[in-house]
Protein backbone atom coordinates (compact mmCIF):
# COMPACT_ATOMS: atom_id res chain seq x y z
CA UNK A 1 0.00 0.00 0.00
CA UNK A 2 3.27 2.02 0.48
CA UNK A 3 3.36 2.50 -2.94
CA UNK A 4 -0.24 4.38 -4.01
CA UNK A 5 0.02 8.18 -2.80
CA UNK A 6 -3.04 10.65 -2.93
CA UNK A 7 -2.11 13.96 -3.16
CA UNK A 8 -4.79 16.20 -3.13
CA UNK A 9 -4.01 17.72 -6.35
CA UNK A 10 -4.10 14.31 -7.74
CA UNK A 11 -7.66 13.67 -6.32
CA UNK A 12 -8.79 17.42 -8.56
CA UNK A 13 -7.29 16.01 -11.71
CA UNK A 14 -8.82 15.91 -15.29
CA UNK A 15 -10.18 12.61 -15.90
CA UNK A 16 -11.98 12.09 -12.19
CA UNK A 17 -15.54 11.97 -12.42
CA UNK A 18 -16.18 14.56 -8.93
CA UNK A 19 -19.29 13.81 -7.35
CA UNK A 20 -22.61 13.19 -9.15
CA UNK A 21 -25.81 14.30 -8.16
CA UNK A 22 -29.50 13.37 -9.29
CA UNK A 23 -28.85 15.79 -12.52
CA UNK A 24 -25.45 15.30 -12.34
CA UNK A 25 -22.40 13.12 -14.57
CA UNK A 26 -23.92 9.90 -13.36
CA UNK A 27 -24.08 6.58 -15.70
CA UNK A 28 -26.92 8.25 -18.04
CA UNK A 29 -27.59 3.91 -19.26
CA UNK A 30 -28.16 2.16 -15.89
CA UNK A 31 -28.97 5.88 -13.67
CA UNK A 32 -25.65 4.68 -11.34
CA UNK A 33 -24.17 7.80 -9.89
CA UNK A 34 -20.65 7.86 -10.18
CA UNK A 35 -18.06 8.07 -6.80
CA UNK A 36 -14.26 8.75 -6.58
CA UNK A 37 -13.93 6.31 -3.26
CA UNK A 38 -10.66 5.87 -1.41
CA UNK A 39 -8.82 3.91 1.79
CA UNK A 40 -6.29 1.60 2.29
CA UNK A 41 -6.61 -2.16 0.72
CA UNK A 42 -7.12 -3.73 3.31
CA UNK A 43 -7.99 -7.35 2.85
CA UNK A 44 -11.79 -7.07 4.51
CA UNK A 45 -12.86 -4.50 2.09
CA UNK A 46 -11.02 -5.60 -1.16
CA UNK A 47 -14.22 -6.52 -2.36
CA UNK A 48 -15.48 -3.32 -2.70
CA UNK A 49 -12.25 -2.22 -3.64
CA UNK A 50 -11.99 -4.34 -6.73
CA UNK A 51 -15.44 -4.04 -8.10
CA UNK A 52 -16.78 -7.88 -6.96
CA UNK A 53 -18.82 -5.85 -4.23
CA UNK A 54 -21.34 -3.40 -5.65
CA UNK A 55 -23.16 -0.20 -3.74
CA UNK A 56 -26.18 -0.32 -4.91
CA UNK A 57 -27.30 2.59 -7.06
CA UNK A 58 -23.64 3.59 -7.60
CA UNK A 59 -20.95 3.21 -9.72
CA UNK A 60 -17.59 3.53 -7.88
CA UNK A 61 -14.39 4.02 -9.19
CA UNK A 62 -11.86 3.21 -5.60
CA UNK A 63 -8.35 5.01 -5.68
CA UNK A 64 -5.85 3.54 -2.85
CA UNK A 65 -4.83 6.36 -1.00
CA UNK A 66 -2.77 7.13 2.26
CA UNK A 67 -4.45 8.41 5.67
CA UNK A 68 -2.61 12.08 5.81
CA UNK A 69 -3.55 12.67 1.92
CA UNK A 70 -6.71 11.80 2.15
CA UNK A 71 -7.46 13.27 5.34
CA UNK A 72 -5.75 16.71 3.95
CA UNK A 73 -7.76 16.39 1.12
CA UNK A 74 -11.13 15.62 3.32
CA UNK A 75 -10.77 18.87 5.69
CA UNK A 76 -9.20 21.23 3.48
CA UNK A 77 -8.86 20.25 -0.08
CA UNK A 78 -10.98 19.76 -3.16
CA UNK A 79 -13.45 16.93 -1.41
CA UNK A 80 -14.19 14.99 -4.91
CA UNK A 81 -14.35 12.03 -2.73
CA UNK A 82 -18.13 10.30 -2.21
CA UNK A 83 -17.04 8.72 0.71
CA UNK A 84 -14.14 7.44 2.13
CA UNK A 85 -11.98 5.69 4.86
CA UNK A 86 -10.53 8.84 6.88
CA UNK A 87 -8.71 9.10 10.61
CA UNK A 88 -11.12 9.13 13.29
CA UNK A 89 -8.80 11.41 15.51
CA UNK A 90 -8.13 14.36 12.46
CA UNK A 91 -12.03 13.96 11.87
CA UNK A 92 -13.10 14.95 15.34
CA UNK A 93 -10.80 17.51 15.78
CA UNK A 94 -11.87 19.33 12.57
CA UNK A 95 -15.40 18.62 13.86
CA UNK A 96 -15.02 19.99 17.40
CA UNK A 97 -12.68 23.14 16.08
CA UNK A 98 -12.67 23.83 13.09
CA UNK A 99 -16.26 23.69 12.13
CA UNK A 100 -15.83 20.79 9.73
CA UNK A 101 -19.30 19.90 8.17
CA UNK A 102 -19.00 18.64 4.77
CA UNK A 103 -18.68 15.28 5.32
CA UNK A 104 -20.57 13.01 7.92
CA UNK A 105 -19.53 9.01 9.51
CA UNK A 106 -20.88 5.98 8.65
CA UNK A 107 -19.92 3.34 11.27
CA UNK A 108 -17.91 1.36 8.85
CA UNK A 109 -14.18 0.95 11.02
CA UNK A 110 -11.95 0.01 8.38
CA UNK A 111 -8.68 -0.08 10.67
CA UNK A 112 -8.23 -0.97 14.00
CA UNK A 113 -5.18 -2.00 15.97
CA UNK A 114 -4.20 -2.14 19.26
CA UNK A 115 -1.49 -0.06 20.35
CA UNK A 116 0.27 -1.95 23.49
CA UNK A 117 3.13 -2.97 20.66
CA UNK A 118 3.26 0.93 19.48
CA UNK A 119 5.65 1.85 22.37
CA UNK A 120 9.43 1.09 21.41
CA UNK A 121 12.49 1.90 24.52
CA UNK A 122 16.04 1.64 23.68
CA UNK A 123 17.12 -1.75 24.66
CA UNK A 124 19.87 -0.94 27.49
CA UNK A 125 17.49 2.01 28.62
CA UNK A 126 15.85 0.29 32.02
CA UNK A 127 12.43 0.93 31.11
CA UNK A 128 10.61 -1.96 32.00
CA UNK A 129 6.98 -0.76 32.94
CA UNK A 130 5.12 1.74 31.08
CA UNK A 131 5.03 3.53 34.96
CA UNK A 132 8.78 4.13 34.21
CA UNK A 133 7.95 6.62 31.65
CA UNK A 134 6.85 9.77 33.91
CA UNK A 135 9.56 12.25 33.78
CA UNK A 136 11.43 10.46 30.46
CA UNK A 137 11.40 11.92 26.86
CA UNK A 138 9.08 10.24 24.37
CA UNK A 139 9.99 10.74 20.65
CA UNK A 140 6.89 10.68 18.36
CA UNK A 141 6.56 12.01 14.63
CA UNK A 142 3.89 13.52 15.07
CA UNK A 143 0.81 13.78 18.32
CA UNK A 144 -2.72 14.58 17.12
CA UNK A 145 -2.67 11.55 15.31
CA UNK A 146 -5.46 8.51 16.51
CA UNK A 147 -2.79 6.09 16.74
CA UNK A 148 -1.08 8.50 19.35
CA UNK A 149 -4.15 9.60 20.95
CA UNK A 150 -5.12 5.84 21.84
CA UNK A 151 -1.29 5.11 23.21
CA UNK A 152 -1.34 8.00 25.51
CA UNK A 153 -4.75 7.25 26.29
CA UNK A 154 -4.04 3.72 27.21
CA UNK A 155 -1.05 4.51 29.48
CA UNK A 156 -3.27 6.70 31.40
CA UNK A 157 -5.64 4.50 32.25
CA UNK A 158 -4.05 1.56 32.60
CA UNK A 159 -0.71 2.39 33.79
CA UNK A 160 -1.31 5.90 35.73
CA UNK A 161 0.89 8.08 33.32
CA UNK A 162 -0.20 11.13 32.15
CA UNK A 163 0.38 12.91 29.22
CA UNK A 164 1.77 16.13 31.19
CA UNK A 165 4.39 13.36 33.29
CA UNK A 166 6.46 13.14 29.54
CA UNK A 167 8.60 15.22 27.97
CA UNK A 168 7.61 15.54 24.06
CA UNK A 169 9.98 15.53 21.59
CA UNK A 170 8.35 15.41 18.10
CA UNK A 171 10.91 14.08 15.49
CA UNK A 172 11.78 16.25 12.39
CA UNK A 173 10.67 13.05 9.96
CA UNK A 174 8.86 9.98 9.88
CA UNK A 175 10.29 6.65 8.74
CA UNK A 176 7.15 5.54 8.09
CA UNK A 177 5.83 8.01 6.11
CA UNK A 178 5.59 5.93 2.77
CA UNK A 179 3.15 4.72 4.34
CA UNK A 180 1.13 7.09 5.98
CA UNK A 181 1.40 9.98 3.78
CA UNK A 182 1.76 13.88 4.54
CA UNK A 183 0.93 14.27 7.96
CA UNK A 184 -2.12 16.18 7.50
CA UNK A 185 -2.59 19.65 9.92
CA UNK A 186 -5.63 17.92 12.32
CA UNK A 187 -2.22 15.32 12.79
CA UNK A 188 -0.37 18.00 14.19
CA UNK A 189 -1.98 19.44 17.14
CA UNK A 190 -0.01 20.46 20.24
CA UNK A 191 -2.15 21.29 23.27
CA UNK A 192 -1.39 23.85 25.79
CA UNK A 193 0.23 22.94 28.97
CA UNK A 194 2.72 20.04 28.17
CA UNK A 195 6.62 20.26 27.96
CA UNK A 196 6.93 19.74 24.01
CA UNK A 197 10.04 20.48 22.08
CA UNK A 198 11.00 19.72 18.24
CA UNK A 199 13.86 17.10 17.46
CA UNK A 200 16.81 18.13 15.51
CA UNK A 201 16.39 18.91 11.83
CA UNK A 202 17.28 15.51 9.39
CA UNK A 203 16.45 13.17 12.74
CA UNK A 204 13.44 10.95 12.66
CA UNK A 205 12.16 9.16 15.19
CA UNK A 206 14.56 6.26 15.13
CA UNK A 207 18.09 8.81 15.14
CA UNK A 208 16.10 10.13 18.03
CA UNK A 209 16.19 7.17 19.76
CA UNK A 210 19.45 5.87 19.52
CA UNK A 211 21.02 8.93 19.63
CA UNK A 212 19.99 9.05 23.15
CA UNK A 213 17.14 11.99 22.44
CA UNK A 214 14.60 10.13 23.86
CA UNK A 215 13.90 7.22 26.03
CA UNK A 216 11.48 5.78 24.41
CA UNK A 217 8.95 6.17 21.14
CA UNK A 218 5.16 6.20 20.57
CA UNK A 219 5.15 4.87 17.22
CA UNK A 220 1.83 4.40 14.81
CA UNK A 221 3.60 2.02 12.68
CA UNK A 222 7.11 0.34 13.51
CA UNK A 223 10.17 2.73 13.85
CA UNK A 224 13.37 2.30 10.95
CA UNK A 225 15.74 0.94 13.20
CA UNK A 226 13.09 -1.81 14.53
CA UNK A 227 12.29 -2.53 11.35
CA UNK A 228 16.10 -3.09 10.59
CA UNK A 229 16.38 -5.24 13.54
CA UNK A 230 18.28 -2.88 15.39
CA UNK A 231 19.10 -4.54 18.73
CA UNK A 232 19.43 -1.46 20.48
CA UNK A 233 15.72 -0.78 20.16
CA UNK A 234 13.03 -3.21 21.22
CA UNK A 235 9.59 -3.15 22.38
CA UNK A 236 8.11 -1.47 25.87
CA UNK A 237 6.06 -4.97 26.43
CA UNK A 238 7.95 -8.15 25.84
CA UNK A 239 4.59 -10.10 24.75
CA UNK A 240 2.43 -7.41 23.56
CA UNK A 241 -0.16 -10.01 22.11
CA UNK A 242 -0.87 -11.17 25.55
CA UNK A 243 -1.16 -8.05 27.13
CA UNK A 244 -3.31 -7.00 24.29
CA UNK A 245 -5.54 -9.61 24.51
CA UNK A 246 -5.67 -9.28 28.34
CA UNK A 247 -6.73 -5.32 28.07
CA UNK A 248 -9.33 -6.61 25.59
CA UNK A 249 -10.65 -8.71 28.09
CA UNK A 250 -10.56 -6.60 30.73
CA UNK A 251 -12.30 -3.42 28.52
CA UNK A 252 -13.61 -5.14 25.28
CA UNK A 253 -12.32 -2.40 23.57
CA UNK A 254 -10.73 -2.53 20.43
CA UNK A 255 -9.11 0.38 18.99
CA UNK A 256 -10.92 2.00 16.26
CA UNK A 257 -8.09 3.95 14.14
CA UNK A 258 -10.26 4.69 10.86
CA UNK A 259 -13.73 5.21 10.14
CA UNK A 260 -15.37 5.78 6.71
CA UNK A 261 -16.99 9.23 5.89
CA UNK A 262 -19.66 10.28 3.30
CA UNK A 263 -20.24 13.51 1.81
CA UNK A 264 -23.10 15.21 3.04
CA UNK A 265 -24.73 16.40 -0.01
CA UNK A 266 -24.87 13.52 -1.17
CA UNK A 267 -26.24 11.82 1.25
CA UNK A 268 -28.75 15.13 1.98
CA UNK A 269 -29.92 14.44 -2.15
CA UNK A 270 -29.84 10.23 -1.72
CA UNK A 271 -30.93 9.55 1.35
CA UNK A 272 -30.54 5.85 0.67
CA UNK A 273 -26.62 6.22 -0.15
CA UNK A 274 -25.50 5.91 3.61
CA UNK A 275 -27.07 2.47 3.96
CA UNK A 276 -25.83 1.13 0.68
CA UNK A 277 -22.64 2.06 1.77
CA UNK A 278 -22.71 0.50 4.91
CA UNK A 279 -24.15 -2.91 3.40
CA UNK A 280 -21.60 -2.56 0.75
CA UNK A 281 -18.79 -2.64 3.55
CA UNK A 282 -20.41 -5.20 5.38
CA UNK A 283 -20.59 -8.06 2.36
CA UNK A 284 -17.30 -7.20 1.37
CA UNK A 285 -16.57 -8.27 5.30
CA UNK A 286 -18.53 -10.57 5.12
CA UNK A 287 -16.86 -12.23 1.67
CA UNK A 288 -13.16 -12.32 3.59
CA UNK A 289 -14.30 -14.12 6.42
CA UNK A 290 -16.05 -16.71 4.58
CA UNK A 291 -12.40 -16.90 2.28
CA UNK A 292 -10.38 -16.90 5.64
CA UNK A 293 -12.45 -20.42 7.54
CA UNK A 294 -12.76 -22.20 4.14
CA UNK A 295 -9.28 -21.80 2.60
CA UNK A 296 -6.87 -21.62 5.71
CA UNK A 297 -4.47 -23.74 3.69
CA UNK A 298 -3.95 -21.17 1.13
CA UNK A 299 -2.47 -18.65 3.37
CA UNK A 300 0.95 -18.18 4.03
CA UNK A 301 1.25 -18.13 7.94
CA UNK A 302 1.89 -22.12 9.29
CA UNK A 303 -0.61 -21.31 11.96
CA UNK A 304 -3.22 -19.33 10.63
CA UNK A 305 -5.92 -21.84 11.07
CA UNK A 306 -5.18 -22.18 14.62
CA UNK A 307 -5.06 -18.21 15.26
CA UNK A 308 -7.88 -16.99 13.47
CA UNK A 309 -9.42 -19.66 15.63
CA UNK A 310 -7.69 -18.16 18.68
CA UNK A 311 -9.18 -14.90 17.85
CA UNK A 312 -12.65 -15.52 17.71
CA UNK A 313 -12.90 -17.26 21.07
CA UNK A 314 -11.90 -14.56 22.18
CA UNK A 315 -14.03 -11.66 20.46
CA UNK A 316 -16.43 -13.56 18.94
CA UNK A 317 -16.86 -14.57 14.96
CA UNK A 318 -17.49 -11.14 13.93
CA UNK A 319 -14.29 -9.68 15.49
CA UNK A 320 -14.61 -6.13 13.04
CA UNK A 321 -18.05 -5.46 14.11
CA UNK A 322 -20.28 -2.42 12.34
CA UNK A 323 -22.62 -0.28 13.59
CA UNK A 324 -22.55 1.88 16.73
CA UNK A 325 -24.10 -0.42 19.09
CA UNK A 326 -20.44 -2.97 19.22
CA UNK A 327 -18.67 0.14 19.03
CA UNK A 328 -20.02 2.70 21.15
CA UNK A 329 -17.29 1.80 24.39
CA UNK A 330 -14.63 2.33 22.23
CA UNK A 331 -15.84 5.52 20.43
CA UNK A 332 -16.89 7.05 23.69
CA UNK A 333 -13.43 6.17 24.92
CA UNK A 334 -11.66 7.99 22.52
CA UNK A 335 -13.94 11.23 22.29
CA UNK A 336 -13.16 10.94 26.03
CA UNK A 337 -9.25 11.28 24.96
CA UNK A 338 -9.25 13.66 22.53
CA UNK A 339 -11.18 15.75 25.06
CA UNK A 340 -8.65 14.88 27.80
CA UNK A 341 -5.78 15.77 26.12
CA UNK A 342 -6.72 19.19 25.05
CA UNK A 343 -7.34 17.63 20.83
CA UNK A 344 -11.03 18.61 21.18
CA UNK A 345 -12.68 21.81 22.89
CA UNK A 346 -15.44 19.70 24.19
CA UNK A 347 -16.51 16.12 24.17
CA UNK A 348 -18.65 14.72 21.77
CA UNK A 349 -21.47 12.47 21.30
CA UNK A 350 -21.31 9.68 18.42
CA UNK A 351 -25.12 11.07 17.50
CA UNK A 352 -23.76 14.45 16.44
CA UNK A 353 -21.11 12.62 14.25
CA UNK A 354 -22.45 9.68 12.37
CA UNK A 355 -24.73 10.43 9.43
CA UNK A 356 -28.85 9.69 10.87
CA UNK A 357 -29.84 7.30 8.63
CA UNK A 358 -27.05 4.74 10.07
CA UNK A 359 -27.40 5.24 13.62
CA UNK A 360 -28.98 2.27 14.22
CA UNK A 361 -27.44 -0.27 11.63
CA UNK A 362 -25.28 -3.30 13.04
CA UNK A 363 -24.19 -5.84 11.30
CA UNK A 364 -24.70 -8.42 14.68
Amino acid sequence: MGGFGLAASALGAPGLTGLAGADGPGDSETGAIRLDVSGYPHEHIRGLATGKVRVKGCEISFRPGKIGDINTHVFSGPRTLGFTEIGLSPYIGAYADEGFRAYSLIPVFPLRVFRHKSIFVHADGGIEHPGRLKGKRVGTPGYSSTSLTWIRGIVQDEYGVRPEDIDWVISAADSSAGESGAISKQEQVLPEGLSISVGPPGKDESDLLLDGDVDALFHAAEPRAFVEGNPKIRRLFTDPRKTEQDYFAKTGIFPIMHAVAIRNDLAEEHPWLPRAVFEAYCEAKSLTYADMRAKWYLRTLPWFAQELAATESLMGRNFLPYGLGPNRKALDTLFRYMHEQGLAGRRLSVEEMFEPSTLELTDL
